[in-house]
């Protein structure tokens, strides 16, 4: 056991594009690395004509970042793969991929796993939502589910592309999630919109949050950082995942 505080990281890269129009992933790695997260949650990967393999931006990030990986390839090409990444330093248990897809709109997934924290059991989901707000209103329905684990710890992050005051994931996540960023984050050389975000419960566990505005020399969204305590007071019934929803 441990209180030491666990930091979370997420961040939408623009598929490694910054806003000079060049492909440089060393810069986003870079520049999450100076913040020494715990766990990191990257949206938009995109590693379509950007090699395979070692060389993959998925398996580039994840070597540079940490020692355990979960990913949502939700668009699958000849000659790669986009979606979502969530990094580790410490283990994932019972990761499972959430289809998040409304109709006929771009393919959307939710990574749910159950991270060993020092400071004891953590569930944990990353996601990147839709732009519609129809859509986002039934993935938002989704994720409130998702939240709703045994764990007493609970996070959920990423980009939730959720801009209005009481959007309809603000709404859903508010019992479940009560705890939640207030950073604004898009875009990034003057953000104004409240697009990526940490949620948790309990409330309490956020200790404080931030942005690093040098990210706008990378991406066109500002990275998001977070510290949080794990409360290891135990619910009802054990941490766990159920199988279905």
């Amino acid at each position: 056991m441990t209180d030491a505080p666990l930091r979370l990281l997420t961040w939408n890269i623009h598929a490694g594009l910054g806003p000079d129009g060049r492909y440089d992933l060393d810069r986003v790695i870079a520049l999450v690395q100076r913040h020494e997260p715990d766990i990191v949650a990257l949206q938009e990967v995109d590693s379509r004509g950007r090699g395979t393999g070692p060389d993959s931006p998925f398996a580039r990030l994840a070597a540079a970042l940490g020692n355990h990986t979960a990913a949502a390839r939700t668009i699958v090409a000849p000659d790669g793969h986009y979606g979502h990444l969530l990094i580790s330093r410490w283990p994932l248990s019972a990761i499972q991929l959430h289809d998040l897809t409304h109709s006929r709109r771009e393919p959307r997934c939710a990574i749910e796993t159950m991270v060993s924290a020092p400071g004891g059991p953590l569930h944990l989901a990353s996601v990147h939502l839709g732009l519609a707000f129809a859509e986002r209103r039934r993935q938002a329905a989704m994720l409130a589910r998702i939240a709703d684990s045994a764990a007493r710890t609970s996070v959920m992050l990423g980009d939730f592309n959720d801009w209005t005051w009481n959007g309809a994931v603000r709404r859903s996540l508010a019992e479940v999630l009560p705890g939640r960023t207030p950073q604004r984050t898009y875009p990034a050389r003057c953000p104004v919109l409240t697009l990526d975000r940490v949620y948790c419960r309990p409330r309490q566990v956020l200790l404080r949050s931030w942005v690093d505005p040098e990210g706008r020399h990378v991406s066109d969204h500002l990275p998001l950082i977070a510290e949080i305590r794990v409360d290891p007071v135990p619910m009802a019934s054990e941490p766990a995942i159920r199988a279905s929803r």
